[in-house]
């Protein structure tokens, strides 16, 4: 114990008060982060008057605070997690998970019975009501209704003798009134019942009526839904062994029930409400052909009478289809497809003939076939699969003419259902996808007329990525390709250049890429669609769609300052997303010179930037109000938690303090963060952050910890992760004597490895020349392309005494075809267009590939490495460790491979994120302070297995 520890702990058993610059700050531990609390996203009620979020350790069980925004309440709720809140901030409804020690005493059959319940706050009274057994819960937009769908029982013998209690017990049976059924024609099957799909079982149901005591609850819920006013609730119940499948339309105001639809041969599948509550959708299917094969009509349910659509030919709904209404109610997308898809099944060996039967025997086989024209790749087309199969093409049903329009396609499979106006936007990657390998990512862009399905192309060839703006009624879109802002007149096609005349750059100023540089994206349309707000790397523009002089609003290029407007709703077609003439906005202003963060008052349609808050910071909104103009907001540093704020939009500098999570820092040595610069040796000027160690002194040296990606000093101002990571944790470093270094890398295309080098070791004789770090103690750390130039860099420098490297590429000539597991991409694109940077393939420039990969020049390395990989990664193949360490061992260099057993590209498992961390923390400690080596680096561990009694 330290003498400064040990006086404290005598002071206060003697009841004794010390000065507080005589207590020391305490050491900080692994257990320390693992109970570091931290803030999830906050949520808001729509009235702006309450606040709930979830806090969160690294490890253990999180809690809930509930916060007004203008004053008390102040609640926190032990093991809540989620939080979601009434409208009116009357109540708030969380998780309720197992807890950490719940799960870790449990074995694999036990976990699997672990379920989530969940607890309903009163804000004002604090009271609390718990339920068990939880799948979802939700309030009703009013606020005054909270639906509560529990976990479906567990398949029972006697499940089906259970019936007809079940149905009489049903709550729902209260009905007042009834529609037409739908049609029992159907031919009936005699075969014999098929086995009841999960899909096709459905669970219990509540709807508790908030403040009282009234509540209703249903069986057999498959699928429920509220409409936005606040009107009604529609829940579907399909009972397939009894033959009981129903629509039930329930009052929000006192939970009266009617069923508004019945049926006792067809399941019925998605359901839908229009805003006020006045239609209600449905799609309904034979519940006796299997869900997989089952084809689904749609109906729709107004002034108690049903309709139904009829589909264009050839095309029709199944399990997967979802329905949506337009705002007005008068229009219902659903999705289709063009058939029902058909179970296929391998032939069986039933017979002793069929031992000998070709065609069953070559069904046993286990085969993928890569054909040079398939569209995707053979492990791509598998990863997507399941995202096909689910995938419906957009349609409309026009309910007063009654007419249906087919707005998706195959060739154009991706059309959403927010309107613009009377149109709606699509997008099509299919003319693209072969070239997804090398290329990247483009699609099409089409707005498209609902009335007649007409297609009005917007962008050809465009980066998918780059999603074009549309104006609030469709009338225009602009796009952003090669340096130009496009503005494409929808009912002409006339397309023209919005910033032809002007001598600025909109393009990525900071793109190294070899790939065209985008945008810095749109900001709002005016609401009548006479303006857009435009973006470069400082300055909002405002552009006339006529096209008449555009309007600098801002002047942030002269400070060095990049604005961006803030605080709008989370739907963009909403206002002020579509802003007014006359408006004022909330900005936002990243200081690139200061890397701290202001917020600013905007008048649109005229030059006038007034400064709210503008302090050494970083500053960002997390979320509005969505009928207030509440926002709240974090402010954080380095030695500052990002606690939160709220306040009114425009009055941020008067901001109410909602947390202080920040208390639990002040306990530990922390350290400060500085901004450094320096000249590359190509003469390039380049930013970097210096972490100071807890304690420091000017003039004395220290061991120096290099962690970088790309970019890196605009985390100046930022708080440091507070978790146990595949990263090192700042905090944790710096505590102990480390200065933490985080460098800005500017690449060169075609010499990405040169070029980090150069970045890397120009910054770290700055850290030397300014008397701060030890020359011999200089460590580095990177991961995935950050592991890739730490190994490339100690093939070129000595100037780090130690590396851990996580997942890196070793050899570029084998992993230019290697396979992204996680998605099944192939690897060529990141080389040619991507973050790899190369520029060319491996064909055409077979040297660059060689001259940038570490494996070919291991026998230069002086530096120990420790290389880590999952040895599932889903990103960089995990061979690539691989070829470095085998490398490294036949050259006779110093280097250790932890390869983590079933874990991807970042590690997952908190006992290997522990293992890892302190093994990192190990090896620096050893090479950079001279710490004892532990015995795993002395003589590495031998391959052992362990029991299931052991684990």
């Amino acid at each position: 114990m330290k003498p400064s520890t040990l006086l404290c702990a005598l002071a206060s058993a003697a009841g004794l008060a010390l000065p507080a610059m005589s207590v020391t700050a305490a050491d900080m531990t692994v257990q320390d982060i693992m109970k570091f609390e931290s803030l999830k996203k906050p949520v808001l009620a729509d009235n702006g008057n309450l606040l709930a979020v979830e806090v969160t350790p690294d490890r253990g069980d999180s809690r809930t605070l509930i916060r007004g925004t203008k004053g008390k309440p102040e609640l926190s709720i032990a093991g809540a997690s989620a939080p979601v809140v009434s409208a009116d901030g009357r109540f708030v409804a969380m998780k309720l998970e197992p807890s950490l020690l719940a799960k870790e005493t449990s074995d694999a059959k036990a976990k699997k019975k672990l379920k989530s319940g969940m607890v309903l706050v009163e804000v004002a009274s604090g009271k609390e009501q718990r339920f068990e057994q939880v799948k979802e819960f939700a309030f009703d937009p009013s606020g005054k209704v909270l639906s509560i769908w529990f976990e479906p029982e567990e398949d029972k013998k006697d499940k089906a003798e259970d019936k007809t209690d079940k149905a009489q017990a049903q709550s729902g049976s209260e009905s007042s009134a009834k529609a037409e059924p739908m049609s029992k024609a159907e031919p009936e099957n005699k075969a014999a019942k098929p086995k009841i799909a999960k899909e096709d079982k459905g669970a219990k149901l509540t709807l508790l009526a908030l403040g009282s005591d009234k509540r209703v609850d249903f069986n057999d819920v498959t699928a429920y839904a509220f409409d936005k006013k606040g009107n009604i609730a529609a829940v579907v119940i399909n009972d397939i062994a009894a033959k009981r499948h129903q629509l039930q339309s329930v009052a929000i105001d006192g939970l009266t029930v009617n069923t508004a639809y019945e049926s006792d041969s067809e399941q019925l599948g998605a359901v839908a409400l229009s805003a006020d509550g006045s239609a209600i959708a449905f799609s309904a299917g034979l519940a006796e052909t299997r869900i997989e094969e089952r084809a689904y009509r749609l109906g729709v349910i107004r002034s108690g009478s049903a309709s139904f659509a009829t589909h264009p030919q050839g095309w029709s709904l199944n399990q997967y289809s979802t329905l949506a209404f337009s705002n007005d109610g008068e229009r219902l997308y659903f999705g289709t497809v063009p058939e029902v898809s058909k179970v296929l099944s391998l032939k069986k060996f039933t017979a002793e003939a069929d031992l000998f039967d070709v065609d069953t025997i070559r069904d046993s086989r286990g085969l993928k076939l890569w054909h040079g024209e398939d569209s995707r790749i053979k492990p791509h087309e598998i990863k997507t699969f399941e995202k096909l199969k689910k995938q419906t093409l957009q349609a409309v049903w026009h309910l007063t003419p009654g007419n249906v329009v087919q707005l998706a396609t195959p060739d154009l499979p991706e059309v959403g259902s927010i309107e613009y106006g009377r149109f709606v936007l699509g997008q099509s990657s299919e003319p693209y996808l072969k070239e997804i390998t090398w290329a990247g990512f483009f699609s099409d862009f089409y707005l498209i007329d609902t009335l007649s399905g007409e297609r009005h192309l917007i962008a050809r060839r465009q980066a998918s990525q780059a999603e074009p703006s549309i104006s609030p009624n469709g009338r225009y879109g602009a796009f952003f390709r090669e340096g130009k802002i496009h503005l494409v007149d929808v009912a002409s096609g006339n397309t023209k250049v919005l910033n032809a005349s002007l001598n600025v750059p909109f393009a990525d100023e900071d793109h190294d890429y070899p790939s065209d540089a985008p945008g810095y994206g749109f900001g709002p349309w005016l609401k009548d669609e006479s303006a857009l707000l435009v973006y470069d790397k400082y300055d909002i523009w405002q552009f006339a769609s006529t096209g008449a002089n555009a309007l600098k609003l801002t002047d942030g290029r002269k400070d060095g300052i990049s604005y961006r407007v803030q605080g709008l709703y989370e739907d963009k077609t909403a206002a002020p997303a579509t802003t007014g003439a006359n408006e004022a906005l909330l900005l936002s202003g990243y200081n690139e010179r200061s890397k701290a963060d202001g917020f600013y008052r905007l008048d649109l349609g005229k030059k006038s930037v007034k400064t709210l808050v503008a302090n050494d910071e970083k500053l960002t909104v997390l979320g509005r109000a969505k009928n207030a103009e509440t926002v709240v907001f974090s402010r954080e540093r380095y030695d500052r938690f990002p606690d939160l704020y709220a306040a009114d939009l425009l009055d941020v500098d008067s901001a109410r303090r909602l947390t202080e999570l920040d208390a639990q820092r002040k306990a530990f040595g922390w350290g400060k963060a500085e901004l450094v610069h320096w000249t590359n040796t190509d003469g390039k000027k380049l930013d970097g952050v210096l972490i100071k160690p807890a304690g420091y002194e000017s003039g004395k040296r220290y061991p120096v910890l290099v962690y970088f990606y790309r970019f890196m000093s605009d985390r100046l101002h930022a708080f440091p992760d507070m978790t146990v990571t595949h990263r090192p944790n700042f905090a944790w470093y710096a505590n102990q004597g480390y200065a933490i270094f985080l460098p800005d890398i500017r690449f060169e295309i075609g010499y990405p490895g040169n070029s980090s080098v150069q970045a890397l070791t120009s910054g770290v004789q700055k850290l030397i020349d300014m008397g701060i770090a030890d020359p011999k103690a200089v460590g580095i750390q990177g991961h995935s392309w950050g592991g890739y130039q730490t190994a490339f860099a100690i093939t070129q420098t000595n100037i780090f005494a130690a590396a851990v490297s996580g997942a890196p590429v070793g050899n570029m000539t084998s992993a230019y075809s290697g396979i992204r597991h996680g998605t099944g991409l192939a690897r060529q694109f990141q080389y040619e267009t991507g973050q790899s940077r190369i520029g060319e393939s491996l064909m055409e420039a077979p040297l660059k590939y060689v001259e940038n990969s570490p494996v070919f020049y291991v026998d230069r390395i002086k530096t120990p490495m420790m290389i880590m990989f999952g040895d599932k990664d889903d990103a960089v193949p995990w061979e690539q460790g691989v070829e470095i360490y085998l490398a490294m061992r036949r050259a006779g260099k110093d280097v250790v491979l932890l390869q983590y057993e079933g874990e991807p590209h970042h590690l997952k498992q908190y006992g290997n994120k522990l293992d890892y961390s302190i093994r990192m923390k190990e090896y620096f400690d050893h090479y950079l302070k001279g710490a004892a080596a532990p015995e795993w680096l002395k003589q590495g561990e031998p391959y052992r297995e362990y029991s299931s009694d052991e684990q």
